[in-house]
């Protein structure tokens, strides 16, 4: 792996900087505050870059393999022109079909009336062209939504061995609640019971530590308040004897680069145990907003999404759009705010039946 460094006035602005250069799924090394000799204060990410893409896009030279020969070079170039092409050709085709056939564009004024994106469905529609699906608008319907089952993704539980289950998410979403559900769940609602730790890196928001302290002395789970990285690193080395570790974060804006700093030095400390983050999404905030946390958050190289808020919506398009653009996959749904009742592990099934009355309505 090579290691190359971003420098921007935020974090986020840096890791945008890379996304850029290489593509998501990168991996942070380090984000750190450091004042340059012109008096700013800047921001440095080190990311991690496999060494074939960092030559790749750095040089901007194209390998051809010693095997081919220029003529073979020269025919695979020009069947590529000719796929380009063709494609154009049968995207047009299907796009003039979709504005004439009437089950075609009832179907697709219906999903996208629901939250879903145009391009995502017109993939479907050129998928199927040809075919008789796209005469029967029931039968469209029903294999939109199989397609969007497929697409879907869930991360199943586990406990083969000990965890670290760190989560973040913007202010306000749910995330001292729903650790307190997972505590629950995890100490007295499984077959087995787990022996669960809670850690509190929330030092910002007044009473965030008094809270879940509350839940902890009700459900007699040990609690500790984390005052440095140190001190992190320290209570982490001391818990061998626990399954499960739950690590609650205060609340970021996007745009608080010392909060975002804070988090990374939190994750990067050296553990036996890997820490899973999970990122708190709501289900009520609008495509923007969610496109904005998960671009803010997803540099924290994100294990799953917990869905909170189930409760305070009826229309969840706007959230399967968004999964099915970023593949995330779902752990948790917090459908309530009562502890510990209103937590259920993700399905898809769920989360369509939601969004099939939505359907429905259209």
């Amino acid at each position: 792996m090579i290691h190359e460094t971003f420098v921007a006035l935020d974090p986020k602005s840096a890791y945008a900087q890379a996304v850029t250069k290489y593509g998501h799924n990168l991996s942070i090394i380090s984000a750190k505050q450091l004042a340059y000799d012109d008096g700013v204060v800047r921001c440095e990410v080190v990311i991690a870059i496999p060494r074939t893409l960092y030559l790749e896009k750095s040089t901007e030279i194209e390998v051809v393999p010693e095997s081919k020969s220029s003529e073979e070079v020269r025919l695979l170039d020009e069947l590529s022109v000719l796929k380009s092409q063709l494609k154009e050709m049968k995207d047009e085709l299907v796009h003039d079909i979709q504005e004439e056939d009437t089950v075609i564009s009832k179907v697709k004024k219906l999903f996208i009336k629901t939250g879903i994106d145009e391009k995502w469905l017109e993939k479907i529609f050129t998928s199927l062209h040809g075919t008789e699906m796209l005469e029967d608008a029931s039968l469209l319907v029903a294999y939109i939504l199989e397609e969007i089952d497929e697409t879907l993704r869930v991360k199943e539980e586990s406990f083969i061995k000990k965890k670290i289950m760190m989560l973040v998410g913007p202010t306000g979403v749910g995330k001292t609640t729903t650790i307190a559900k997972l505590a629950a769940r995890y100490a007295y609602l499984l077959e087995k019971p787990y022996k669960v730790v809670l850690f509190n890196l929330d030092s910002y928001k007044i009473g965030a530590i008094e809270q879940l302290e509350n839940y902890a002395d009700i459900m007699q789970i040990e609690h500790h308040a984390i005052l440095s990285v140190d001190d992190f690193k320290e209570k982490l080395q001391q818990v061998g004897a626990y399954d499960v570790v739950l690590v609650d974060t205060a609340g970021m804006s996007p745009y608080d680069t010392q909060k975002f700093i804070r988090t990374v030095e939190f994750m990067n400390i050296n553990t036996k145990i890997e820490i899973e983050v999970n990122l708190v999404l709501s289900a009520t905030v609008k495509y923007e907003d969610m496109e904005d946390i998960y671009k803010n958050f997803s540099f924290l190289n994100l294990n799953s999404l917990i869905i909170s808020k189930f409760d305070e919506t009826k229309h969840f398009g706007t959230l399967l759009n968004f999964m099915l653009k970023y593949g995330v996959p779902m752990s948790y749904f917090s459908i309530g705010q009562e502890v510990p009742d209103d937590l259920m592990l993700a399905k898809k099934e769920y989360l369509l039946e939601q969004f099939i009355g939505d359907v429905h309505e259209g």
